[in-house]
């Protein structure tokens, strides 16, 4: 990097030199560019962060200023000493950014003098002058930026200008106006119009303070959201080994169950939050299995009426399990309703219809489409297409004929391992192919 500083120094000045050498002076009295410089530096420090390793400033402002009121040596001036506050805390960066700064500036100085130069004078000679400037000075900066982190290997040009360009074409808006109207007041009107650069620079530096502190807690908020969705995921993954760990039979269920629901969800449109609702419903909807009797899940054979009746517990006891968990209320809801029929003749509670919760409706026609194509201690597995043909001949009675449809769309086209579930169930006790009746839950 001390190679590359020292090229960008050695070009800045030839640069300087050759403007020099051409007959362009500093343009504008030393006063002037002394308080462009310091704002420059001054606001330069209230660069606002978009990665570890690229920053933005609205340090350009007074450099276009310099620049198309002055000519392109006080936009070198201006731009490069935008860079002092750096040299003390980190001179290689100093010694990187100030020559590149001077550059841009000076480029954009030139622009602006040929612009003014060919065209008529007035208003709208300035504010071409000012948007050709501020068009050659992006691309200038965007080339010094990219260049400068490729060789610390840093993110290449593509990630950068993802990042950068929407704040570089916001700045066309901003920057042109305010720079074009001070410029045409201070050499049409008077040179104290330049304090009143004060007051816009000083407004869009607030606004890039403001901007930087939204897009902090932005990015807070969804670092949280996602350590809570993991942290959810984890917990609901521990709570379904809990029980898979119990009931061989069932191992994987709860997992084939989840990815269908899912499915089922995005299939009926819904939005990605109640996607991932119905994902974990699907996960945890039988855990209250563990709080079953002991002996009653690993039964084979069927169950007399008093063990179905204790089985039925199972939604309830779920409920209360996942209703202490913070933020799991709408999961703890769903877990208690997915065996409740929309005929009104399911379990715990009778609710029928549109009063059972869609993601309880999705998670049983996903719960027992899966319960039907898995073998029990009790039963053969049934093939997909008898599976399939229960679920429609339930519709109205036992499922939702929306979600039915919809879980249909999805099988209709599936391949034989979605179809078996056997990508999702890698615990799965093999399943014979004869189908037996009876087998619409789980």
């Amino acid at each position: 990097m001390l190679g590359y500083a020292a090229a960008l120094s050695v070009t800045a000045a030839a640069i300087a030199g050759t403007l020099i050498y051409a007959g362009f002076g500093v343009g504008g009295s030393p006063l002037a560019i002394a308080t462009l410089a310091l704002i420059s530096a001054v606001i330069e420090q209230s660069r606002v962060r978009l990665t570890a390793t690229i920053e933005i400033s609205i340090s350009l402002l007074p450099t276009l200023f310099a620049a198309v009121a002055f000519g392109p040596l006080a936009g070198m001036i201006v731009a490069g000493a935008s860079m002092l506050g750096d040299f003390r805390h980190d001179r290689l960066k100093w010694a990187v950014y100030t020559p590149s700064e001077a550059i841009t500036g000076g480029l954009a100085g030139l622009v602006a003098a040929l612009v003014l130069n060919h065209a008529t004078d007035g208003f709208g000679a300035t504010v071409a002058a000012t948007i050709a400037a501020l068009l050659a000075a992006q691309l200038c900066d965007f080339g010094f930026c990219s260049l400068t982190l490729m060789l610390r290997g840093a993110p290449g040009r593509g990630q950068i200008a993802s990042m950068v360009t929407p704040l570089l074409v916001g700045a066309v808006p901003l920057y042109v106006p305010v720079v074009a109207v001070l410029v045409f007041a201070y050499s049409a009107v008077s040179p104290w119009t330049l304090p009143l650069f004060l007051a816009p620079t000083l407004a869009a530096q607030r606004l890039f303070v403001l901007y930087q502190r939204q897009r902090t807690l932005a990015v807070e908020l969804g670092e949280a959201n996602e350590t809570l969705e993991r942290a959810n995921l984890s917990f609901a993954t521990a709570l379904v080994a809990t029980l898979d760990a119990r009931d061989q039979y069932t191992a994987g269920h709860s997992a084939a169950v989840a990815v269908y629901a899912r499915d089922i969800a995005r299939q009926m449109g819904l939005p990605e939050r109640d996607r991932e609702l119905a994902h974990l419903c699907g996960l945890v909807h039988d855990i209250g299995k563990i709080g079953l009797p002991p002996g009653l899940l690993e039964k084979e054979g069927p169950l007399t009426l008093e063990e179905r009746r204790r089985m039925e517990e199972h939604a309830a006891i779920g409920e209360r399990i996942l209703a202490n968990v913070e933020g799991y209320e709408p999961i703890a809801t769903a877990v208690r309703h997915h065996h409740e029929r929309v005929d009104g003749n399911g379990y715990p509670d009778q609710l029928a219809g549109s009063d059972i919760p869609l993601i309880a409706r999705i998670v049983a026609v996903a719960d027992a489409y899966d319960a039907m194509i898995s073998q029990r201690p009790y039963r053969d597995a049934m093939p997909s297409a008898v599976a399939r043909l229960r679920l429609a001949n339930a519709v109205g009675k036992q499922f939702d004929i929306s979600v039915v449809a919809a879980f249909e769309a999805i099988l209709s086209v599936a391949d034989e391992e979605y179809l078996l579930g056997t990508h999702m169930r890698p615990t799965r006790v093999p399943a014979p192919s004869a189908p037996l009746a009876i087998a619409a839950t789980s």
